[in-house]
């Protein structure tokens, strides 16, 4: 599912009990109430600029979330993928 421009993907924790694709509001609430702060991590990690266009945005973002889960370092990170419409 990598690399596909089909897939959507977001950076999670296990404990949320929110999803970030459809309870947004909700999951980044519960994210910033438990300290993760995981949209601030990953904005400090990810390699973006203005100067990008957005599918190269989207694959640092990528990038940035493949780097937090292999580093790991509160041991709760995970990717999680959503299937989007080709027509969206």
């Amino acid at each position: 599912m990598e690399n596909n421009e089909n897939v959507k993907v977001m950076l999670t924790t296990t404990d949320n009990p929110f999803d970030p694709f459809t309870q947004f509001d909700k999951w980044f609430a519960w994210d910033e109430t438990h300290g993760y702060h995981t949209c601030a991590y990953l904005a400090r990690i990810a390699k973006t600029s203005s100067n990008l266009s957005e599918s190269d945005s989207v694959k640092e973002i990528n990038n940035a979330i493949d780097e937090i889960v292999k580093l790991n370092l509160t041991g709760n990170y995970k990717k999680v993928t959503r299937k989007i419409d080709s027509k969206s």
